[in-house]
């Protein structure tokens, strides 16, 4: 995949710092001062999680923050937007796993 590299506003990418984070237990390189979702998707990941409900793929959806389908877990904090969070160094990443729906399961056990 790649990036954009040299950018009016964002500047170029080669003055900033490579780091690294784990998704899913995997390392991927990031770039400082560079969401979630941006290195993600830099590094070929386009499923972030899958429905709570019905494990359908889940993935990135409008990018600014307003769908929340972009939801991981961040250092072990649940439902955390990537595309509105910036990665850091040695940040653990994990994407969001099919949860057993208590409430049908419940009507379904009656």
């Amino acid at each position: 995949m790649t990036r954009i590299i040299n950018h009016p506003i964002l500047g170029k990418l080669e003055d900033r710092k490579a780091i690294a984070f784990t998704f899913d237990g995997k390392i991927y390189e990031a770039y400082e001062n560079e969401t979630i979702a941006a290195a993600l998707l830099a590094n070929g990941i386009r499923k972030l999680r899958v429905h709570e409900d019905c494990g359908t793929p889940r993935g990135f959806y409008c990018n600014i923050g307003h769908c929340m389908e972009c939801r991981v877990t961040v250092n072990n904090q649940a439902n955390v937007r990537a595309c509105l969070t910036i990665v850091e160094n040695g940040m653990t990443v994990e994407s969001g796993k099919h949860l057993p729906n208590i409430v049908r399961k419940m009507v379904e056990e009656q």
